[in-house]
């Protein structure tokens, strides 16, 4: 017997503690960028390599095998032997001694020009792209300047006035190369400045200082980190060249590029010198290029990597256990239905720490038919629609589950195997319109570019399909529409042509995420009659999550009621809507803000569960 606002079932729960508001799950944080980076075996490569560099430096200031500009003739030229690792030099010093004691005059130019560099760079483009204006436009002014002067006569130049002083030298050629710096500082400073953000932080009266070293200076690192790494690189063989002309330190001190010019000097009879100095120089330039390329790397994954994370995840349970939980659940698979989905379980992994984010969750799903998976945020919807695709965001995994889909049984734990389905066999459209598009290319090139990966048609008959599919998803003027970017389009129109993407490949089921979320009350009407008519058209299954019970009881057959993960119930739409059997659908039903009566507070869920449960049972 159903629950009234008066009374309760007596079989129905009565502990608080049930519908409790349990606390959030902690989502896992993504991999910080140190972390991502040191994940790269050739960013680890080079950083051991670096760090092997500075080392022997520090070493080589206060020992080495021998004297470094100890003359002895005697044993002029020597290969590499049990005395002298790395043999002698034309004049008969020991080459490995030299090269440790030169480490550190090379390492600590490249410290003086890439701080220099990064002091000024970093705040030069920071109050360039935050501030703009005439800070703007003067900052740019000074770093055209500074990159229209002759570096090479400039360096030059220092040296000359400065007899010889490689810090003056480095320190200019800092100057130079903050230049570089500024710019791409301010390119990232101009981005994040336009974030929303941003302005809920001046609006709650956070000073520019604190917005800026709390909320852009993070944003910059990974891109600050990048410019660093390669103009250190060109520093190395900065410095190595003005010694190689011997422009810098004066003999018989000894520098990597001292010892390439040494090297040069007996290069007919003596070849092996410029071994030790040009594998010391060539490694280090190799190991500051590829960090730079790694970090590159690092930093485009934390706001460009794809959600999907596979076996790469953390995990933390017992193998045998999830393989017998899998084999339940396909044992316990609708073959008779389109799609069946049994013992999903979403889960994301904290060190140690496992939290369940989707709990055993189950349901059938017949060809046509609409399923509205329904409840507040943070209950588990999106993240299920995500699973049966394969695209769980970062630090969350399957960690059981099973589903059938069109007679093919999948282990929901296998990405890989789901991939194929993607586009051909089941289509998604996003809560963000703008999410599915790209600004950097027309509509039509990014529809033309599903279309020939999923049926080969050549360029000219995909773009007719094109404007065909914007067609077909009442797009006015389709052939003009084709040619505009996605920011030229409105929300609604955008929304669209997400549609005519994932119907590219005619699937059989369409996974809506909050389709209408982002789009004003007429388009929202619009499009999820448009999802309704194309579902019966094509014979399409479609799940549409969503928050919304006006969305539900317009466009669902049935509903499935989540709460933080949990199943509370699952029935038709009529059903749900006339007696809902569990208290926490009443409560949400009776939260529903288009029930709301003119004059009185909507009561919120939590109320709405205590005064369900401390009414009076039915005897």
């Amino acid at each position: 017997m159903s629950a009234t606002e008066e009374e309760i079932p007596v079989d129905a729960p009565v502990t608080q503690p049930v519908f409790a508001p349990k606390a959030a799950v902690a989502q896992p944080k993504p991999p910080s960028f140190m972390v991502r980076l040191l994940k790269k075996p050739l960013a680890v490569a080079s950083l051991v390599w670096l760090a092997i560099v500075v080392t022997v430096g520090i070493i080589g200031q206060f020992w080495t095998p021998y004297d470094p500009i100890l003359v002895n003739l005697k044993i002029f030229k020597e290969l590499p032997s049990a005395e002298h690792w790395l043999g002698t030099d034309a004049l008969g010093r020991d080459v490995m001694s030299r090269l440790m004691a030169g480490t550190m005059l090379t390492i600590t130019g490249v410290i003086e020009a890439m701080l220099t560099a990064m002091i000024i760079g970093v705040i030069l483009g920071l109050v360039a792209g935050y501030f703009g204006g005439w800070w703007d436009r003067f900052i740019m002014q000074i770093t055209n300047i500074i990159v229209a002067l002759p570096g090479i006569i400039l360096l030059l130049t220092v040296l000359v006035v400065f007899n010889r002083e490689m810090i003056a030298a480095m320190v200019v050629f800092g100057i130079m190369g903050s230049a570089t710096i500024t710019r791409v500082v301010r390119s990232v400073t101009l981005s994040v400045r336009q974030e929303l953000y941003i302005d809920a932080a001046r609006i709650s009266g956070l000073g520019s200082f604190y917005i800026i070293t709390r909320h852009v200076v993070p944003r910059i690192i990974g891109p600050l980190i990048v410019q660093l790494s390669l103009f250190s690189a060109i520093a190395i063989v900065t410095q190595t060249g003005i010694n190689f002309l011997g422009l810098g330190v004066a003999p018989p001190a000894p520098t990597w590029g001292g010892m390439v010019a040494e090297a040069a000097v007996a290069m007919n009879d003596f070849p092996w010198l410029l071994v030790p100095s040009g594998i010391a120089i060539a490694l280090t330039v190799l190991a500051f290029g590829l960090l730079g390329d790694s970090a590159r790397d690092a930093a485009s994954e934390g706001w460009t990597k794809s959600a999907r994370t596979g076996g790469k995840v953390q995990n933390n349970d017992n193998v045998a256990e999830q393989d017998a939980a899998v084999a339940k659940a396909k044992s316990e698979l609708n073959m008779d239905t389109f799609l069946s989905v049994r013992g999903l379980t979403i889960v994301a992994d904290n060190g140690e720490k496992t939290s369940v984010l989707v709990d055993n969750m189950s349901l059938d799903l017949a060809h046509g038919e609409t399923l509205g998976i329904v409840g507040e945020s943070g209950s588990g919807k999106t993240l299920t629609s995500l699973a049966l695709m394969g695209l769980l965001p970062t630090g969350t995994r399957v960690r059981a589950g099973a589903m059938q889909l069109g007679g093919q049984v999948f282990d929901l734990r296998d990405h890989d195997s789901i991939r194929d389905l993607r586009g051909s066999t089941i289509g998604m459209i996003f809560q963000e319109p703008m999410a599915a598009l790209d600004p950097c290319f027309t509509i039509s090139s990014q529809i033309v570019e599903v279309i020939r990966r999923h049926l080969g048609l050549d360029k000219k008959a995909a773009k007719e399909m094109a404007v065909e599919l914007l067609r077909k998803v009442r797009i006015p003027n389709p052939e003009e529409i084709a040619k505009r970017y996605p920011h030229q389009v409105s929300g609604g129109m955008a929304q669209r042509v997400g549609i005519a993407k994932a119907l590219v490949a005619n699937p059989k089921l369409l996974l809506a995420d909050e389709p209408t979320t982002a789009l004003d009350v007429t388009v929202q009407a619009e499009v999820l009659d448009l999802i309704r008519d194309l579902s019966e058209q094509n014979d399409m299954a479609v799940i549409l999550v969503t928050h919304d019970w006006g969305v539900v009881a317009d466009s669902c057959d049935r509903a499935l009621v989540l709460y933080h993960g949990e199943t509370m119930e699952m029935d038709s739409v009529a059903n749900l809507f006339s007696k809902p059997s569990h208290p926490y659908t009443q409560a949400l039903l009776k939260a529903n803000p288009h029930n709301a009566k003119v004059g009185q507070p909507l009561p919120t869920i939590q109320a709405s569960l205590e005064s369900l449960l401390n009414a009076p049972r039915k005897k």
